[in-house]
């Protein structure tokens, strides 16, 4: 799955790939591939990106347009 948004909030917050797959304790190329959408992104790895980039999982997943984590009604 093409996950456009990873590579959108990466560059919105200056980082480069290497920096994110660092911060995931993986291989840049790892990284790449899941920017790319030729490798699937792990469920820790999407808990881990929501919780740095301040944004929820649906957001990542483009479930939603909306950059809020918080849950609705709050």
């Amino acid at each position: 799955m093409y996950l456009r948004r990873l590579e959108d909030l990466r560059t919105d917050h200056d980082l480069t790939q290497q920096q994110v797959a660092d911060l995931l304790g993986i291989q840049r190329e790892v990284y790449r591939r899941y920017e790319k959408g030729t490798r699937d992104l792990p469920l820790w790895a999407l808990i881990r990106l929501s919780e740095y980039y301040r944004c929820s999982s649906d957001y990542i997943l483009e479930i939603t347009d909306s950059h809020d984590s918080s849950p609705a009604g709050l």
